[in-house]
């Protein structure tokens, strides 16, 4: 039943799956507590507590050393499940040489100085323990599209503009009618002229 429900409703996101130091497995984060977390065991579907103290790793934040980056756990699962087809791997307990040709094959210039085989039998085991909890899928690596406006939405979002009542507009200013220019009329000007001559 929980494998099921992963099937169904399962977009493959690293961020809650941890590995817990001391115990084997990996394990779903639930809820938070105020004194640590509730988690699931992805091969059992059994929940448990643990602490705050809890040395716990986000699988999300791994990742593999090659020799000019770092390539996030994500991309090198896509990588073994392109190659195996998204079924089972090797077996983790395989030789070290078993193991160190199984990454050659999966990511071919990872750094063999600083990736031992211990870290490719971790790597091996979680990958097959994810397929088997059916979180490995060919669905699972598919990019999640972004989310679309659907007609729905948009006639509902004309039907709340529409109810909106309409902003008032401001009464436009009435502007004040300019000043007529007095012009000076003819008597005035002849004033003028006639007084010149008296002075004369």
């Amino acid at each position: 039943m929980l494998i099921a429900e992963r099937k169904k409703n399962y977009i493959m996101q690293l961020d809650k799956i941890i590995s817990i130091s001391g115990k084997p497995g990996l394990f779903t984060l639930v809820s938070q507590l105020k004194s640590g977390f509730i988690v699931e065991d992805v091969s059992t579907g059994k929940k448990a507590s643990i602490s705050n103290s809890s040395q716990v790793s986000l699988l999300e934040n791994i990742a593999i050393y090659t020799f000019d980056k770092e390539v996030p756990l994500f991309e090198v699962f896509k990588n073994i499940a392109e190659k195996y087809e998204y079924q089972q791997a090797i077996a983790h307990k395989s030789s070290e040489t078993e193991l160190r040709n199984f990454m050659t094959e999966v990511l071919p210039d990872y750094d063999v100085d600083r990736v031992y085989a211990s870290d490719i039998k971790k790597l091996v085991q979680w990958y097959n323990l994810l397929q088997k909890a059916g979180i490995i899928t060919a669905e699972a690596f598919v990019k999640a599209e972004e989310p679309t406006v659907t007609d729905a939405e948009v006639v509902e979002e004309t039907a709340k503009a529409e109810k909106k009542p309409a902003a008032k507009k401001a009464a436009p200013k009435a502007e004040k009618p300019a000043a007529p220019k007095a012009k000076a009329s003819s008597s005035a000007k002849t004033t003028v002229k006639s007084t010149q001559r008296k002075q004369g």
